[in-house]
């Protein structure tokens, strides 16, 4: 029996992969034991024990970005937090530590490094972030999103996804989605969506343009995400959700997508070939911007400015994107050629490749 302790979170692009490589690895290994490591403040707090995985937690220490008393404060804490994991690596028996980036990752991966415990980790991202940085240091075992990923001898593993969509015949599932959305079958159907936080650039110029596209002859599934007021387009084909909990059956009516370039949301887009139109998030370090250069260069998929998306740039190049079949099908090939949905089980290969290789076996020997 193995016991594995996964460490992430804060967030759903870190939390979602790691349940998928979770039940991945249950799923080999039922008689193994699977542990989270994250915080009590991040995703993780609800999503983890709902999937019935026990959630160890650490308290969220963010990297201070300025001098202030909580950056005096952060070394003490953070070496306490790294103290704190050796103990759970100990007390539990851990065999190995899996990372995946957030508050948690960091102090996990040295406190894996100072027990000798083997460790293996997952970058989500094309721009991988400070965490998984440091960790690629400390380990070969290295499994990542994309192939553009600058982590020195990494695998590309691709993003391991949730089985619900993985599993999910989008041709199969059209009249059921479409039928659940209220949608018709007689014309082509835009996807939006800006995430579960919403977009304001992505919802403002789609509400403003939405009289266009129906008149266009095509149907508007908006999903605006976060908290942002706008006034809701009273048309017939438009329809407005704030939050949706069904996003296989969104995929599955979609015909192409307006989306910004998460690293969750594009990689379940190339998985299912859907051509979209990638808008990166303009605040930040430009990780959207790299997550797209693949499916971009692949052709299945088209990338604007977040500025540069206004309603005279739905009119000029999305309309006609939405009328020309031919281009819709070769964007969508493109895109499934570069996607992958089998993340989760290549990154449980990599994990138990780590677990096998003679160092592995020799640290857990010493340990």
């Amino acid at each position: 029996m193995t016991v594995y302790l996964l460490a992430g979170g804060g967030t759903a692009g870190h939390v979602n992969p790691l349940l998928a490589v979770a039940d991945a690895l249950r799923a080999r290994e039922p008689e193994s034991t699977v542990l989270v490591l994250g915080t009590r403040e991040g995703l993780e707090a609800r999503l983890v024990p709902e999937r019935g995985y026990e959630l160890l937690t650490i308290p969220r220490l963010p990297f201070p970005r300025r001098v202030s008393r909580d950056a005096a404060l952060f070394a003490p804490r953070f070496a306490g937090a790294v103290s704190s994991i050796r103990r759970m690596i100990r007390d539990r028996n851990v065999d190995a530590v899996v990372g995946f980036g957030g508050y948690a990752a960091a102090p996990a991966y040295l406190a894996a490094r100072a027990s000798g415990t083997p460790l293996m980790l997952h970058e989500a991202n094309a721009k991988p972030g400070l965490a998984n940085r440091l960790g690629a240091r400390f380990t070969p075992h290295v499994g990542v999103a994309f192939p553009n990923t600058p982590l020195p001898g990494a695998t590309h593993v691709g993003m391991p996804l949730r089985r619900e969509i993985t599993r999910l015949d989008r041709h199969a599932a059209r009249a059921e989605a479409l039928e659940f959305f209220g949608l018709t079958r007689e014309r082509r159907t835009l996807l939006v969506t800006g995430g579960s936080t919403g977009a304001r650039r992505l919802n403002t110029t789609v509400a403003e343009s939405a009289a266009a596209i129906v008149e266009a002859g095509h149907q508007v599934l908006h999903l605006v995400g976060g908290t942002q007021v706008f006034d809701e387009p009273e048309l017939p084909h438009y329809t407005m959700l704030r939050y949706c909990d069904r996003m296989d059956l969104a995929f599955a009516a979609a015909d192409v997508a307006v989306s910004r370039a998460g690293a969750a949301t594009l990689s379940e887009l190339t998985a299912l070939g859907v051509p979209a139109v990638y808008i990166p998030y303009p605040v930040g370090n430009g990780e959207q911007r790299f997550n797209a250069e693949t499916v971009l260069a692949a052709g299945g998929g088209v990338l604007v400015e977040d500025a540069s998306f206004t309603p005279g740039w739905v009119a000029a190049e999305l309309l006609p994107l939405l009328a020309d079949q031919a281009r819709l099908r070769s964007m969508g090939e493109a895109a499934a050629s570069v996607g992958r949905t089998d993340g989760d089980e290549r990154m449980a290969d990599l994990i138990q490749g780590g677990l096998g290789t003679p160092a592995a076996r020799s640290r857990r020997t010493r340990a």
